[in-house]
């Protein structure tokens, strides 16, 4: 004889299914937002398919190029590390913040406090490891990641600069130093203090937005106090040393074995 089907209560089918739905986590590139002196600012998040909050994640602080600017929290997907990562996610086992400057605007003061802002709170929101937290930006983004890391040499366990500068460049005249003048001469200034931070720098050869110099300088520096920096330059590359960057292998693995000291 056959037997009976149990059963089953919808509402058991509901409190079963109940800690599942509350398990799940949305991944991808996610909109968010920074509330600062009542304004509003967009950024994005990007989260692996793969997250868990059952293990810790490192996180990625992106900072993007001039050409990015604006309010809409988007743009600054478009160069850079997101296309990266699109193009290889297993590449970057990581939560990664990508918060815009708005037009006119450099990496710094506000901007720049809004950056570490969005990073502190996708630190709450997901599950992540506080010795993994990298910085990196490109270009206008570079300046940026010079002038965060500066500011905060404790936070981040690594700094990777692209085709970034320290001192005035031409095209970016004004923008606020990356080292404060009572600092004292800034390349000796940022070596000192940043001496101890993994440093991986790159640049174009031929780069006509941002000169090379930009790059050398800052690694020679570093490189005079016995600092913790590796320097690549792209022989015959322009200003775009961002795509050769973030798609090797041998940065990202370089990039996931450094831990805050």
């Amino acid at each position: 004889m056959g037997r009976t089907p149990a059963l089953v209560c919808p509402a058991l089918l509901l409190l079963l299914a109940g800690p599942v739905a509350a398990q799940r986590v949305e991944t991808g590139f996610l909109d968010r937002t920074v509330t600062m002196a009542g304004q509003r600012h967009r950024y994005q998040v990007y989260v692996p398919a793969e997250y868990s909050a059952a293990t810790t994640w490192p996180v990625i602080l992106f900072l993007h190029g001039a050409g990015e600017r604006g309010t809409d929290g988007l743009l600054q997907t478009s160069v850079g590390l997101a296309p990266a990562i699109r193009s290889a996610p297993d590449r970057y086992p990581a939560i990664v913040v990508m918060p815009q400057v708005p037009p006119d605007s450099l990496w710094s003061g506000t901007p720049a406090e809004v950056a570490l802002i969005a990073l502190r709170q996708t630190m709450d929101e997901f599950t992540v490891d506080p010795d993994r937290v990298y910085l990196t930006g490109l270009s206008m983004g570079g300046h940026g990641t010079w002038y965060l890391a500066y500011r905060n040499p404790d936070l981040f366990a690594a700094v990777v600069p692209i085709c970034g500068w320290i001192p005035d460049v031409p095209r970016f005249r004004g923008s606020v130093p990356v080292v404060p003048a009572d600092s004292g001469p800034p390349l000796p200034a940022l070596a000192r203090r940043l001496a101890r931070t993994p440093i991986w720098i790159f640049h174009g050869e031929m780069d006509p937005v941002v000169p090379v110099s930009g790059s050398r300088e800052p690694a020679a520096a570093l490189k005079a106090v016995s600092g913790d920096v590796r320097y690549t330059e792209f022989l015959g590359l322009g200003h775009n040393s961002w795509d050769a960057t973030y798609g090797s292998d041998a940065f990202t693995r370089w990039l996931f074995a450094q831990r805050r000291r």
